[in-house]
């Protein structure tokens, strides 16, 4: 029987790229590193971008789009997104070839396939043209990507209440970010309801809507200047701790590095 795994390649503002799949086949959600370094970690796996199905983008910040034209033009692998992040993907100065042939579109909030994948979407607020989560149905298992999440919504509660393996944003330490270098407008745009989600933030969120079926946290798009792995996951564990969680036993709780990928993660 073929494994559901899971493997991220960079998480954070520098480029963002996540593998979902099998050991044969699979998708890439966002696309943001260059198309070199992901065939790279794709053939350290066994695979290439022949076996990708299609890219699910979450918005069009660069750090999340800057291979997607690269792939869909010149490898043909069909790029998916609703019709205002294609349109805000076009117009990103950051994106050198713009996409033609390759679009894919879903209406936001309406179930489609790619393969045996059954994709949910659902709005994240962020300042992006616009910006969706993924909620995906493959192998008995259920998968949610939130990242960039500026304000949680009760539909990210929703689906966090039906996931097994979740990939959510816990982006800075609220202190670290207010004691830090940034200049005033960029705190107050990362502190937004359209910003980013903080690791308190997210703790909150898990807690309120953990339940037994979760295998599988792991903390995405972490802030290089604002936050620490240990920051977040120590702010994260603690919390579901007090709500009687058993962290590192009935539950895997992890944070992705912005530069390196990780291993080949079996979800189960």
């Amino acid at each position: 029987m073929a494994e559901l795994i899971f493997r991220s390649f960079a998480s954070g503002s520098s480029g963002n790229c996540y593998y979902l799949g099998t050991y044969t086949r699979g998708i890439l959600i966002d696309a943001g590193i260059s198309s070199r370094t992901i065939r790279a970690h794709l053939r350290e796996m066994g695979l290439d971008f022949k076996d990708i199905m299609g890219v699910l983008v979450t918005h069009d910040h660069a750090d999340h789009i800057r291979a997607v034209g690269t792939l869909g033009e010149r490898f043909h692998i069909p790029i998916y997104a609703n019709k205002a992040i294609h349109e805000g993907i076009n117009r990103n100065y950051g994106l050198r070839e713009k996409l033609r042939t390759c679009q894919k579109y879903f209406e936001t909030g309406v179930p489609f396939y790619v393969g045996s994948m059954a994709i949910n979407t659902f709005h994240v607020s962020h300042d992006s043209t616009d910006c969706v989560a993924y909620f995906i149905q493959f192998l008995g298992q259920n998968f949610l990507l939130a990242t960039d999440v500026g304000c949680p919504s009760p539909e990210l509660a929703h689906y966090i209440g039906l996931a097994n393996h979740i990939v959510i944003e816990a982006n800075h330490d609220e202190q670290m970010l207010l004691n830090g270098p940034y200049p005033s407008y960029l705190k107050e745009r990362i502190l937004s309801e359209r910003g980013h989600q903080s690791n308190k933030v997210c703790a909150q969120l898990l807690a309120d809507n953990f339940h037994d079926g979760i295998r599988n946290i792991f903390l995405c798009h972490l802030s290089h200047e604002n936050n620490t792995p240990e920051e977040a996951l120590d702010t994260v564990a603690n919390k579901l701790t007090l709500y009687d969680i058993d962290v590192g036993g009935a539950v895997n709780l992890e944070a992705l590095e912005q530069y390196n990928a990780t291993s080949i993660i079996e979800l189960k």
